[in-house]
Formats: C-alpha cells, structure tokens, sequence
C-alpha cells in the first residue's frame, strides 16, 4: 500500500509539471507575444507587465502569496502543499520562457495564436486540475466555488476572468485586445471543462448472461467496481435471467469489456453514457 501510494504521488506530481509546461508554452509563446490579456493571475500580471515591464512572474508570485493563504484554511495543508508546488513551479516556468521567447511563435496571426494558446493553456490547467493540483490564481477560486455550488471549474474560471480581460481596454484602449482574450477565455475553458469533465465521465453497463455469477465476481475483484444483480425475464423465451447493473468510469470501459468477453463472449452488454453518478467512488451530491 505505502509503494502504491509513493507511485501514485510520484504520477501525479509529474502530471502536475507536464501541465504547468503546456500551460506557460501556451502562454509565453502564443498569448504575450500578441499582447493578448488572458484572465487569472497570469492576466493581472500581463497587464502589470504591458503597463511598467515588472516580469510577470514577480506579480504572478506576489498576488498568490495571499490566494494561498486562503487555499491553505479552505483545503488543508495537503492540496495547499500542491498548489505551493504549482505556483513555485510555474513562476519557475514563466521566468524562463519569458526569458527565451520574445517573440511569437505565430507571426502576424494573432487569431490563431489566441486559439492554439487558449487551447495549450486550458489543457495545462485542466490537466493539473486533475492530478488534484492547482496554478493557484483563479483556479483557487473556481475550486472554492465548486466546492459549494454545482459549478464546472470552467466555468467558475470565466466568471471571475472576465472583469480582467475587459479591464486591458484601460491600458490598450482597443476593443480587438479586448476579442481577443475574450476568445482565447473561451477556448481555455472549453479545454478546461473537456480535460476534467472527460476524466470524471461515468458510463452504465447492463449485462447480460447465464454466467452473471462469475463475470460479477471479477466485475467486483479485478475492476473494483459495484454490481447490482436484477431478476428478469425474456419476453420471447418467457424464462427468467439476471441483469448485471455497473456504473463505472468512462476510462474503466475496456476492462470491463475485456472480463465478460472473457467470461461469456455470448453476453449482450449494453453501453450507455449518465450525465451523473453521485455517491461512494464517484461525484459528491451538492445541493445548492
């Protein structure tokens, strides 16, 4: 148990740099180059940056100082502890892209380099979302709103980005700076909901077979996943039979497919996709 532990930390840590990596690329390489303001603390600190040249993560570490103490009192040590990780990692990331990037990696498209960076940024976030990680900033944030209300991550992020992107007007005085990282917002949370959401996604089996006995036992050893057994009849036949109900993640499907085809490669299985599954070994119920 203490071995799978160290390599699961061990995975989720390097998760959790392989999503800051994509996120400061995404930024420092596609975003500030085109002077497109993003939303977060990254955003803030892009402004600070346009307006007077103070490095952005010399903001970006400031404004989080204080975000953490707050993560600290409202998730404890142990995802606070990730989150100081991430934000000591990114600003890491951020000094030395900023560093070696001056100029964009698309030139003379800024469209698409709000798109590819939108895209590359909200992949990042969503990716550390996931490793139960944080950028800290706005993403603190999105996770106390989520916390309480029924709220996608992605979503909680665009509300609270989008007084900071519309506030570049102040320093560029351009309404395209503007549709821009209004663009590049949308294009992030979308990523950032699909990286999360498609992690959290749950599916539903009814399966059918003589050998319901045996494919429920291995069901319940080797996917480690519930099954409830269900008295039927066929319709045709007129002779009873037992239903299998699973509910499992998205990403446990092939196993699942594998031990019944094993099993019973006669079985009929039925597939389908739930828009929640809330209780023990899945999604916690919020009722506000």
């Amino acid at each position: 148990m203490a071995n799978k532990f160290k390599k699961d930390t061990f995975k989720e840590y390097v998760t959790i740099l392989f999503g800051l990596a994509l996120y400061a690329l995404g930024w420092t390489g596609f975003l500030l180059p085109h002077q497109i303001t993003t939303g977060g603390i990254t955003g803030l600190a892009a402004l600070v940056y346009f307006a007077n040249g103070l490095p952005v993560a010399v903001t970006y570490l400031s404004i989080n100082v204080v975000l953490l103490i707050i993560s600290i009192r409202m998730f404890g040590w142990k995802f606070s502890f990730r989150t100081i990780v991430g934000v000591i990692i990114l600003t890491i990331f951020l000094s030395v892209a900023q560093k070696y990037i001056h100029k964009p990696l698309l030139v003379g498209e800024p469209f698409m380099a709000c798109i590819i960076g939108g895209l590359l940024a909200g992949a990042g976030v969503g990716t550390v979302l996931t490793a139960n990680g944080s950028t800290g900033g706005t993403d603190i944030i999105a996770l106390i709103i989520n916390k309480y209300r029924n709220i996608t991550p992605g979503r909680a992020m665009l509300y609270s980005d989008l007084i900071i992107i519309c506030s570049s007007y102040f320093l560029f005085h351009s309404i395209d700076k503007i549709l821009y990282g209004l663009t590049t917002l949308a294009v992030s949370t979308y990523a950032v909901d699909m990286v999360v959401n498609g992690d959290r996604q749950s599916v539903q089996f009814f399966i059918f077979s003589s050998k319901f006995d045996a494919i429920a036992e291995r069901i319940n050893n080797e996917a480690h996943r519930g099954v409830t057994v269900l008295d039927g009849m066929g319709w045709y036949s007129k002779e009873p039979a037992k239903v299998l109900c699973v509910m499992a993640r998205k990403n446990e499907s092939v196993k699942i497919f594998r031990i019944v085809k094993q099993v019973d490669p006669n079985a009929f299985v039925s597939q389908g996709s739930v828009i929640g599954v809330y209780g023990k070994g899945f999604d916690i119920m919020k009722s506000k």
